[in-house]
């Protein structure tokens, strides 16, 4: 027993070792693993020396932390299913080991004692009236309190923490919910209206880059980042896939579709596609002027692909 013991252990080091590496890796990545890692240090409450974790939010804790794993597979080996011998321990500590089955089933659990989650979805909801409920549901307020502060304007904005925490935001909700705050919008020039809508929508700390990027530049941006890549990819078929289908990657083709060519499916798939989007480089405002002729169309395309309320108004 006690040479099994050992052997375990000293391959349960070896791992901590590995994922140690890893985090370090990833706090001095430029893919955007930095920032996830920044909120599950917050979610999880992890000590300055990144070996305790003393969350309270059990449930946060491990949604983050499948987040992390599921967005930087490279973590996965560092993820614990079980309190055996698992490296994760001494990275994030026994609680904030992760069951996907049990994290889904207590998130249900969770947001099923939510008032907020038994809507029905209904269209043209006011961001204002869809921001009081979350505020006064405790469940989704508890939610919007952590993305909020990441993403807070009185603090010097970092883009990419922003955007994790949007994602981390709408991943953690019912598809109905995250429904309301996609979808919502200002029917009057009401000011509150704009502001909450500004809140939920991230701007402008995950939305808006000075000087804004021209639609290309998104669009080869995303594609780099395998992550974004596959959301896009998702989102291209759910959504356009007349597009998809007749042109993929063929710019030429592309350039020859006019806008009235290019029916939106608009559908349930295809507004989850929309909803993952939300936290990517996809959403960021971009622009197709400054930018030579021979380029423009393709710019717009791309722009009524990304920005364009046709598809779901």
């Amino acid at each position: 027993f006690t040479v099994l013991f050992m052997y375990f252990t000293s391959i349960s080091t070896a791992q901590t070792a590995d994922c140690l590496h890893l985090r370090e890796q990833c706090i001095n990545a430029a893919d955007g693993c930095d920032s996830v890692w920044k909120i599950v240090e917050d979610v999880c409450n992890i000590s300055v020396l990144g070996n305790r974790c003393k969350a309270e939010d059990t449930i946060g804790c491990n949604r983050i932390i499948q987040v992390l794993a599921d967005e930087y597979p490279e973590f996965k080996n560092c993820v614990c299913t079980t309190d055996d011998f698992c490296s994760i321990t001494t990275l994030l500590g026994k609680h904030c080991s992760i069951d996907k089955d049990n994290i889904s089933t207590e998130t249900k659990l969770q947001w099923s004692l939510s008032a907020l989650s038994k809507q029905a979805y209904t269209a043209n909801r006011t961001c204002l009236d869809v921001n009081k409920e979350c505020v006064e549901d405790e469940v989704c307020n508890k939610q919007l309190s952590l993305y909020l502060k990441v993403c807070s304007v009185n603090k010097k904005c970092n883009m990419e923490e922003c955007q994790a925490a949007i994602r981390f935001f709408y991943q953690n909700m019912p598809f109905e919910v995250a429904q309301m705050m996609t979808f919502c919008d200002c029917i009057q020039p009401d000011e509150s209206c704009h502001r909450a809508k500004e809140l939920l929508h991230g701007k402008p700390c995950a939305v808006t880059a000075v000087p804004p990027p021209s639609c290309l530049n998104v669009i080869h941006m995303c594609e780099e980042n395998e992550l974004c890549r596959k959301k896009y990819t998702t989102f291209r078929s759910k959504c356009w896939r007349h597009v998809t289908k007749k042109c993929y990657d063929d710019g030429a083709c592309l350039e020859t579709l006019i806008k009235g060519d290019m029916p939106c499916s608009a559908n349930a798939d295809c507004k989850a596609a929309y909803i993952s989007n939300w936290g990517t480089m996809l959403r960021v405002e971009c622009t197709c002027q400054n930018l030579p002729p021979a380029e423009q169309s393709l710019c717009k395309l791309f722009h009524h692909i990304l920005h364009s309320k046709s598809c779901f108004s």
